[in-house]
């Protein structure tokens, strides 16, 4: 969207941002389960006044592009329904900058078409950017979370245990060293039941899988991986304590990948995804 295009967009007598698409940020959760938990923003819609500070008008932007895209999701934000620049700067009390940006981002994932003389349309999500590690991040935040977390396992059983198999065989001896090192101090938070330690070394652990194997495809989805294991603790949708079957299987990919043998890492990481598979009830 270029600069001629968003003073185009505010020009129009803006459309009363009411009904579904006005209350994107202060409809209250029925209760917790329901409720958006992934990696909480400001409330842009209790900001008061205009941002003067450049880090605190990124924290409004990603507040606000939170909250209107959660809002599309949960078709509260409908599909055909308009939104121009000064409707979002009235609605969230922010400025003609900050909306801006807010259209660019929102554009640049795919959510939204931005029409001259019309504003901000939403576009149906099947054609948003779906690998892009922002947009999963905002379907983890909505109630589409569930769904989200069984296509993204799906997409895990496919890949990580390919990947495991091409660690063990692409990896550099230094690189390779660094996995028993690693499964060892998973087991050793794990069975100490310090689950914050544990989880940020699984992720650290499982990313680090995808950037040792090679494979630039691989590697390019250490992030999108590291977000589908934050996602499921932050949805309490892992054990409280590790189960051992686990513990032991990241000790087998550790080990495969580090003595060179693809094939054990790549059936322990199997062993890996599809408890993720049972414990999510996707077989």
């Amino acid at each position: 969207m270029n600069e001629s295009t968003s003073d185009t967009i505010a020009t129009t007598p803006p459309a009363p941002v009411t009904s579904r698409a006005a209350h994107t940020a202060t409809r209250p959760a029925s209760n917790p389960s329901a409720s958006p938990s992934i990696t909480p923003t400001p409330t842009a819609a209790h900001v008061n006044r205009t941002p003067d500070e450049p880090h605190e008008s990124a924290l409004l932007h990603t507040a606000i592009t939170d909250e209107l895209a959660v809002a599309m999701l949960e078709d509260r934000w409908p599909i055909g329904e308009a939104v121009t620049l000064e409707d979002i700067q009235e609605r969230f009390s922010t400025s003609r900058t900050v909306a801006r940006e807010v259209a660019k981002y929102l554009e640049a994932m795919g959510a939204v078409t931005v029409r001259r003389r019309v504003g901000l349309v939403p576009r149906p999500v099947g054609e948003w950017s779906a690998l892009n590690p922002q947009v999963i991040r905002w379907k983890l935040m909505s109630d589409k979370r569930k769904e989200q977390l069984r296509t993204l396992t799906e997409l895990r059983l496919a890949v990580e245990p390919a990947a495991a198999a091409a660690a063990a065989r692409n990896a550099s001896m230094e690189a390779r060293a660094l996995f028993p090192v690693m499964a060892s101090e998973l087991r050793k938070s794990g069975e100490a039941g310090d689950l914050d330690t544990f989880h940020d070394l699984d992720v650290r652990f499982h990313s680090s899988i995808l950037l040792s194997s090679g494979n630039d495809l691989f590697a390019s989805m250490s992030d999108i991986i590291g977000i589908v294991l934050k996602g499921r603790v932050e949805l309490h949708m892992y054990p409280q304590k590790p189960k051992p079957d686990a513990l032991d299987a990241h000790d087998a990919v550790a080990e495969g990948i580090w003595r060179g043998n693809p094939d054990q890492a790549r059936e322990a990481m199997r062993t890996i995804v599809d408890e993720v598979a049972e414990s999510l009830e996707l077989t």
